[in-house]
């Protein structure tokens, strides 16, 4: 199945904006939707976005209605999750995939949003965007011009031409490789193994990040994905932001030692430094498209990721 780049957008498009997860901060929200109004897009809100059912912004089905309504109203031309937190996985099996293959937009958001890319592109292959949510990220006062800038990949062709220059870069085992980029959250990536919807990596490269997690459950993960044979099967490894994730124990590993274990275990290429993920400011890339990486230069180039 070919890979399907959504449409690029132009001034005056109508964005929706969808809380698959968690019920976002509003007032963060509210700053976000002026950041894209800011941009020349018009706003429409999911009905469930304000919803409140414990740590869910509405019930499954509420949430799921949202994201069909927009992905079949063809007046929107691309969907922007508010927020992540908890809740995708909880929708993959009621997602109608033919309303999304026969209906492709771009599809924007990271965090939990890892289960959706994921469901997504495998059932689809529709190229979807790991970037900055806006009740979680562009609302905040204290935002990285870097991370807004992001967005404007959505308007023209643009390469990511990742060096030093971003942020400093870390050799973990040297070598190229290039293949579609996918991933996202470590933890959302683990929770599809033995599930439909259980991530792909033969001759992928495969990104990594995650937040709030002890080196110890990093490790849990990454050797459950190591034991799947995830990593062997992966062309190289991406590591991006791994934000607080500090032992709390005296007695521990550090996030690097735990990493660089499971990265020479797979004898793949591998850079970490990237920041992607749970990070200030936060660079925004597509997922599904060719991406190559060289640790010898210590460069990752990723195509772009609209028509």
């Amino acid at each position: 199945m070919c890979i399907v780049k959504p449409s690029r957008l132009k001034k005056g498009d109508l964005v929706g904006i969808i809380a698959p997860a968690s019920p976002p901060n509003l007032e963060n929200l509210e700053r976000g939707i002026h950041f894209l109004k800011s941009l020349g897009l018009k706003v429409k809100i999911g009905k469930s976005v304000k919803n409140i059912n414990g740590y869910l912004a509405g019930t499954d089905e509420e949430r799921v209605e949202d994201l069909h309504e927009m992905f079949l109203d063809h007046e929107v031309k691309a969907i922007i999750c508010a927020c992540g937190g908890y809740g995708t996985g909880r929708l993959a099996k009621k997602i109608d995939f033919e309303i999304i293959k026969k209906n492709p937009k771009i599809f924007w958001g990271y965090s939990d949003i890892t289960f959706l890319h994921t469901a997504i592109y495998q059932k689809t292959r529709l190229v979807t965007f790991h970037g900055p949510m806006l009740g979680s990220d562009i609302g905040k006062e204290d935002t990285h011009p870097l991370s807004k800038d992001g967005f404007l990949q959505l308007f023209e062709q643009r390469k990511l031409d990742y060096t030093e220059q971003l942020s400093l870069l870390t050799v973990v085992v040297e070598g190229k490789a290039s293949g579609p980029i996918i991933g996202g959250n470590l933890s959302l990536l683990v929770s599809t193994l033995g599930t439909p919807f259980e991530i792909d990596t033969k001759g992928k490269l495969l990104f990594i990040e995650d937040i709030n997690e002890e080196p110890r459950a990093v490790d849990r993960m990454l050797n459950q994905l190591y034991l799947a044979g995830k990593l062997h099967e992966a062309n190289g490894i991406i590591i991006g932001d791994f934000c607080d994730c500090t032992p709390k124990r005296e007695l521990s590993l550090s996030l690097d030692e735990v990493i660089h274990h499971y990265m020479k275990l797979a004898n793949k290429p591998a850079i970490g430094g990237f920041q992607i993920g749970h990070c200030n400011p936060h660079i925004a890339i597509p997922l599904g498209v060719h991406a190559e990486m060289d640790t010898f230069e210590k460069r990752l180039v990723v195509e772009s990721g609209i028509l």
